[in-house]
């Protein structure tokens, strides 16, 4: 029987079809991204608690070197402060335990040939590092939102027992003693004007604020002076100054007496002991708000907005200290060079936590932007590790 043209050639392409070579397509296995990824998350963990636990040990040996001249502290209390402090070390030392974490974690996997088969079989690099990278980044949020909270709490209380038992003279928590420049709001005689507030002496009892040898200026929007008001006592209220026996003065006028006066103020006694605080005392979620008021009230809010743009960028490190591990750790063992890109790699994170400091220095000092100065070391650390995969990946 003779066959049709038609039917000869589609006999013919599906013969074709079958000697043709075909491509396989390899997808994301699912066992091996929980597998890595749970591997990674318990070795960076391991070693964020031992970076920790280590750091932990220099803080209460300091402390209680700090305590040998005060015989009424007991070393229980030293142990309660060095417990206190261990939530800020654990986002101290975050980056640098991941980054140890994860080159443990691929060096390992390397050496036991898992990667190196896995890649024989067609999983690139970037599909197995994505399960790491996503646990990195949580780990990262996880802190800035949880650990953050608990740190900011307890450093607060360390510092509070750390002022009361250890320090001497004082702390800027006790707001006892010296000289005190404020700045506020101030629209009841302009809008938009502010008031700058100076006292000579500072003392608090039982959370009242008081001053005395009190000067107050009192400023329109372009900072031109509408009035001056001196008195010997001043204490803050609920919601307002009370300044007692008081005299003003005008531009071109003479000293009037006006007896007790009261200026409106939002600050509070708390307010304005944090604001002299330190930024750890406060979490991610309070930052914004006491920013605001920092810079309504004319405190300098540089360290405050530094130290929420570090929390921001800290998942950001994380995921980049993940790569950076990956990229220093993951060459197989037959090429050679292993200990030399290990090394490598630790130094590499030691000069990105450099890199971190000094731009942190240069952002209090105002040099830079705080958003500059927090997200630039993350910036750099992430471009050092795409560049370190895509050579290791392609060639």
């Amino acid at each position: 029987m003779k066959k049709s043209p038609k039917l000869y050639w589609s006999q013919l392409r599906a013969i074709l079809h079958t000697l043709r070579p075909q491509e396989t397509e390899v997808g994301f296995s699912t066992t091996l991204a929980i597998y890595i990824a749970r591997y990674f998350t318990l070795n960076s963990i391991a070693m964020i608690l031992a970076l920790t636990g280590l750091v932990s040990l220099f803080d209460f040996i300091d402390l209680l070197r700090r305590a040998a001249t005060k015989p009424n502290v007991p070393a229980s209390l030293v142990l309660e402060i060095a417990g206190l402090h261990i939530p800020y070390y654990i986002i101290y030392v975050l980056p640098f335990g991941i980054l140890l974490g994860g080159i443990v974690c691929f060096s390992r996997l390397t050496r036991s040939s898992e990667l190196i088969v896995a890649r024989a079989a067609g999983i690139s690099a970037w599909q197995f590092l994505a399960s790491p990278l996503a646990c990195a980044i949580f780990i990262g949020l996880f802190t800035t939102t949880g650990i953050s909270y608990l740190s900011s709490n307890m450093y607060r209380e360390a510092e509070l027992l750390d002022q009361t038992y250890l320090r001497t003279g004082g702390g800027p928590l006790t707001l006892q003693g010296g000289e005190l420049w404020l700045r506020q709001a101030d629209e009841s005689l302009t809008d938009h004007g502010v008031a700058i507030l100076h006292a000579q002496n500072v003392r608090l009892t039982k959370k009242t604020l008081e001053l005395s040898g009190v000067t107050i200026f009192r400023l329109d929007e372009h900072d031109r002076l509408i009035l001056r008001i001196e008195s010997p006592i001043g204490v803050l209220g609920k919601n307002q100054w009370i300044f007692q026996n008081s005299s003003q003065l005008r531009p071109d006028h003479f000293p009037q007496k006006v007896g007790d006066i009261t200026l409106p103020s939002d600050l509070t006694v708390s307010r304005i002991q944090e604001s002299f605080a330190s930024p750890d005392t406060l979490s991610v979620f309070a930052l914004p708000s006491f920013i605001h008021l920092l810079e309504r009230s004319g405190f300098p809010s540089i360290r405050h907005r530094l130290h929420f743009q570090s929390l921001l960028a800290l998942p950001i490190l994380a995921g980049t200290m993940a790569l950076v591990s990956a990229g220093f750790s993951m060459r197989p063992a037959r090429r050679g060079g292993v200990a030399r890109m290990l090394g490598s790699g630790i130094a590499a994170g030691f000069a990105l936590f450099t890199v971190s400091k000094v731009a942190e220095q240069f952002g209090e000092s105002g040099a830079l932007p705080p958003v500059l100065a927090a997200w630039a070391p993350t910036g750099a650390g992430l471009c050092l590790a795409v560049a370190l995969l895509l050579h290791m990946e392609d060639g």
